[in-house]
């Protein structure tokens, strides 16, 4: 009977040193991982096109990660369906580190948009933090009777079906920026959807479509030189980039604001201790000064905040869009 005690003992012991071993494992695991990453190069999925305001922020990213990471961070660009291809992609990558995600605004917005959408921007992705947003722009041809808001939108109520805009994406917050005028005033404009902001720039630009609502990066040299006339910025304050542009506010025109908003996440379940490292990372980036210069200088406002916080944007952000969307009847099958 002894020696059975005697047996049972040892195998209590032989079982808490496994459950303590194990336990010390799991603790120091987390750590150890930070540690070693990033094991290969980092991938940073654009889902747009290369050239675009997503993809210029990815890139100034992935140079200076580069850099400070000590491995090879390099962007691929994704595009297709409104930027669910790429976004789709990225959800499936394997949660550790290895793969980011530049996401805009059509993020948050395309789940009320399309009828079906191959990701959840809540459930399947860990935000990072929001790198840097641009504010809006409403612009017109130089030829349009109207050098204010209060003016142009008294010419369009004047003329219901004769004036249209051009808008980068279908989708896209300056499509849905017009569509809200247009809610609020109760305009009858014509929608001139266009693959790209340079397009829609440059329809604005010979006049083929006499109103153009765009992110602030495309539009700002055209502004600046006197090409198009900046109606106003979408913002709670005038950009650095384009001092002399009011804001929707001081044209006399309130709750209009809105951002093309560009951030990072990652796929949902990423250790914590990567996404911290991460956003310490990138946050010491956008505070370069070269860096930040060069995002004011293309009508970027640098933001750089907590994971937390991106991830709380991306939920207003959803909710205010998704009312837009439906209000104007919007659905992309």
């Amino acid at each position: 009977m002894d020696a059975i005690n005697k047996k049972s003992r040892e195998e209590l012991v032989a079982a808490i040193v496994r459950t303590l071993a194990l336990f010390v494992v799991l603790v120091f695991a987390g750590p150890a991982l930070a540690q070693t990453y990033p094991a290969k190069p980092v991938r940073i999925i654009v889902p747009f096109a290369a050239g675009g305001p997503t993809d210029v922020i990815a890139r100034i990213v992935a140079a200076r990660l580069t850099e400070s990471l000590k491995q090879q961070v390099y962007v691929e660009n994704l595009p297709g369906a409104g930027g669910n291809t790429g976004t789709a992609t990225a959800a499936k990558a394997p949660a550790d580190g290895h793969t980011l995600l530049v996401v805009s605004t059509g993020f948050m917005v395309n789940p009320s948009l399309y009828a079906k959408v191959p990701y959840d921007p809540v459930k399947d992705f860990q935000p990072l933090t929001l790198v840097a947003e641009s504010p809006n722009v409403l612009f017109a041809h130089p030829s349009v009777a109207a050098g204010t808001v209060k003016e142009l939108i008294d010419l369009v109520k004047a003329n219901p079906g004769k004036f249209s805009y051009a808008q980068p994406s279908t989708g896209s917050t300056p499509h849905l920026s017009a569509e809200l005028l247009k809610l609020t005033f109760g305009l009858d404009m014509v929608m001139v959807p266009f693959t790209s902001a340079a397009l829609a720039v440059n329809a604005t630009l010979a006049g083929h479509t006499p109103i153009g609502f765009t992110a602030l990066p495309p539009a700002i040299a055209n502004i600046r030189e006197g090409k198009l006339r900046g109606l106003a910025v979408l913002a709670a304050r005038r950009p650095a980039a384009l001092p002399n542009v009011p804001t929707m506010t001081e044209a006399g025109v309130r709750e209009q604001d809105a951002y093309t908003v560009t951030g990072l996440v990652m796929p949902a379940g990423a250790p914590k201790d990567i996404v911290a490292r991460l956003n310490r990372e990138v946050a010491v980036i956008g505070k370069l000064p070269d860096v930040r210069s060069r995002l004011e200088a293309l009508g970027f406002i640098p933001v750089l905040n907590t994971p937390e916080e991106f991830g709380a944007r991306i939920k207003v952000e959803m909710a205010k869009w998704g009312k837009v969307v439906r209000d104007a009847g919007l659905r992309i099958e």
